[in-house]
């Protein structure tokens, strides 16, 4: 014979007291005295009791979960931020739900149905502007929504985590500068992208900006933009190193873009760093693996914080908008170096 499952009913039967004051006991509230919760604990553990998932979250009014939505989650970038996140949540109660957006459709569906509904206790919004009629209806969300790594204006009174990526092209032109190049060019996404992605331009503003102090401008045939990938920026690079005149130093706005960038100097049989100094921008695992000096956003670090800051919103709302400023490092290893002499 099935042996009978045991409920909150039995335990608070063994424990003596009512159903009300076990489930507030289980659920960790302060109102239950301390020797009166050890007491429905060892109870718990005696008869073998454990809490159905489903009923705690009812009895908490929760849903015990927070979502995630993210723009092209196989991309390092993202899944490194996801580390962080995850990092939190795992010491949480709460459970973590992913939404990948690789569309405008996907994205005007979920930041417009996700943050009114009852399906998350919160929400982070991951390297994804929202477009300008949706910020209201976010802003005045039921549950907290937190950006990470969003720069446009439209999110600048709601929580966030965001990085300087103006000051992180500043730093790998500096970098380049001190090093005797002058012949610098540049590799970035497209220009125009319908999701309203910010960081390649800024990163690109950040390096011309301090190129331009320096008395240096790139010409239009040392700067490259197209698809975010690894074989568009071979493409590009490919074009730039093969002209009459080709730079000496090329920056790219992704680790990605540069490994592609590292790789036409190769087809081509330059030698990285001798012929030509490479610097990305991310710092993903394959950076260090390749020895590629780069810029370092901080992802995992982006993601754990944004994390903590929704968990303490679900707690309890902010009168102000928390923002945590992570500022950009270089990292400097092995695919920069002077340039030849005379090729400055």
């Amino acid at each position: 014979m099935a042996r009978k499952s045991v409920t909150i009913r039995d335990v608070a039967r063994h424990a003596g007291v009512s159903v009300a004051t076990a489930s507030r006991a289980m659920n960790g509230m302060d109102v239950v005295r301390p020797e009166t919760r050890d007491r429905i604990l060892a109870v718990m553990q005696e008869l073998g009791f454990t809490p159905s998932p489903a009923a705690r979250r009812l009895s908490l009014g929760r849903t015990l979960t927070v979502g995630v939505v993210v723009s092209f989650l196989t991309r390092p970038q993202a899944a490194e931020r996801l580390r962080g996140v995850d990092a939190v949540l795992a010491d949480s109660e709460f459970d973590l739900v992913i939404y990948n957006v690789e569309s405008v459709q996907k994205r005007d569906h979920y930041l417009g149905t996700l943050a009114q509904s009852q399906r998350t206790d919160g929400l982070l919004v991951m390297s994804l502007p929202p477009p300008a009629e949706a910020v209201p209806a976010l802003s005045r969300a039921q549950i907290p929504v937190v950006f990470i790594d969003v720069h446009t204006p439209f999110v600048a009174l709601m929580p966030r985590v965001t990085g300087d990526d103006v000051m992180g092209g500043e730093l790998a032109a500096r970098h380049l500068l001190s090093l005797g190049h002058r012949a610098i060019g540049f590799v970035g996404d497209a220009v125009e992208d319908p999701f309203g992605f910010t960081s390649s331009r800024d990163r690109e503003q950040g390096l011309n900006s301090e190129l331009a102090r320096a008395g240096v401008a790139i010409p239009s045939e040392w700067v490259g933009h197209g698809a975010h990938g690894r074989y568009e920026a071979r493409d590009l690079a490919h074009r730039m190193l093969t002209a009459s005149r080709r730079p000496t130093a090329i920056f790219t706005a992704s680790d990605t873009q540069a490994l592609g960038v590292i790789a036409a100097a190769r087809e081509i049989g330059l030698h990285v760093p001798d012929d030509l100094s490479v610097v990305g921008y991310d710092d993903i695992e394959a950076a260090d693996y390749v020895g590629l000096t780069t810029v370092r956003q901080q992802l995992f670090e982006s993601g754990r914080r944004g994390a903590e800051i929704l968990l303490s919103e679900i707690e309890a709302r902010s009168d102000e908008p928390p923002i945590s400023r992570l500022a950009p490092e270089l990292v400097v290893r092995a695919t920069t170096a002077p340039p030849k002499e005379g090729r400055g």
